[in-house]
């Protein structure tokens, strides 16, 4: 399916693995010029590497809760590829996590710094120029976790929810510039992220890495009825759809892509 995106301009934001990463290379096969960031101790030159037989591909390091770094970095993408059409908010962490009454301020304010705040600064810098085109698509990662808290992660689920609730507020602001704002919410994808938490948990239980993904699975993922972890090209072809001229009546809407792991059918 021709998405109708050929030659736009795309910045990815957390972009050095996993759903990121996959999400550049579908734009770069919809002939989309693409700039990846992260943070510089990631492996942006080795996902260059790999996606540059594809297409136009450039990387910049930056650390998305410092305001000049990111003012860095969009100011070498448009030196470099010129100014974004598209924009994917993939950065983030899982935070600070544990028992409520255990976890302080320090790691609530590192977790919403990340996550949401990041989002924050990396849309100021992307509307205005969207608007000025008439022509824009925002793709903001949320969660499951959104709609779904787990008591030991409250810090990374509120996050999340102020992610959602951003994206709606900025699709009711410049849909009418035709900057369309939307999120996908995976769930247990299979990303370094997940590995190092299966990585624990087997070690906590004595078991092997595949025998933890199941037990978690069935013990805290019950409604993730195909009982594996998400593929990261499966979450990158739900953003590939967002920014294209396909979906160009999708505005401040959500795609769960999560094995319905979600038990309700509001949020």
């Amino acid at each position: 399916m021709d998405l109708g995106i050929n030659g736009r301009i795309a910045l990815i934001s957390g972009a050095d693995s996993g759903m990121g990463k996959e999400t550049a290379r579908l734009l770069l096969e919809a002939g989309v010029r693409v700039a990846i960031t992260d943070k510089p101790d990631g492996t942006l030159d080795e996902a260059v590497s790999e996606l540059s037989p594809l297409g136009e591909i450039v990387a910049v390091t930056g650390d998305v809760t410092k305001l000049d770094e990111v003012a860095a970095i969009w100011r070498q993408v448009r030196e470099k590829l010129g100014e974004p059409d598209i924009y994917v908010n993939a950065a983030g962490v899982t935070g600070a996590t544990g028992d409520f009454l255990d976890v302080e301020d320090a790691g609530w304010l590192e977790t919403l710094n990340i996550n949401l705040m990041g989002a924050v600064r990396m849309c100021r810098e992307a509307i205005p120029a969207m608007r000025e085109k008439g022509w824009g698509r925002i793709v903001l990662f949320a969660s499951e976790d959104a709609v779904q808290p787990y008591v030991d992660e409250l810090a990374y689920c509120a996050s999340k929810a102020g992610i959602l609730s951003l994206a709606k507020g900025l699709s009711k602001a410049y849909g009418c510039d035709n900057v369309l704002v939307n999120t996908v919410s995976p769930a247990f994808i299979a990303t370094p992220m997940t590995d190092a938490m299966m990585r624990k948990r087997a070690e906590e239980k004595g078991t092997s890495f595949d025998e933890a993904i199941a037990s978690f699975l069935e013990e805290e993922r019950p409604g993730m009825v195909l009982k594996r972890r998400g593929k990261p090209e499966e979450v990158a072809a739900a953003v590939a759809f967002l920014v294209s001229e396909r979906a160009s009546f999708i505005n401040g809407a959500g795609i769960r892509v999560d094995s319905g792991s979600v038990f309700t059918i509001a949020g």
